[in-house]
């Protein structure tokens, strides 16, 4: 039983990291400079910081809780 809860929050988690990622991008696309949607799209970890920039709060805070609880699933799913 743990491990399925484990492995859907992990599931769930990754697609919406995915998604919210995808929103921010598409939001800095529609904004000068655009190539900060095609750096954030590579370098993920900028993509929160580029849209707290742009007063994307909400997308940018689900973002990084989005990726904690992923890490904390991928983590106690190891031990």
């Amino acid at each position: 039983m743990k491990d399925l809860v484990l492995l859907s929050l992990c599931v769930l988690s990754f697609a919406s990291l995915v998604t919210i990622h995808c929103t921010i991008v598409f939001g800095l696309a529609m904004r000068r400079p655009r190539s900060r949607a095609a750096l954030a799209f590579v370098v993920a970890p900028l993509a929160p910081y580029f849209a707290l920039r742009e007063g994307m709060t909400f997308r940018a805070g689900s973002w990084i809780v989005a990726a904690v609880v992923y890490a904390l699933g991928r983590a106690l799913s190891r031990s």
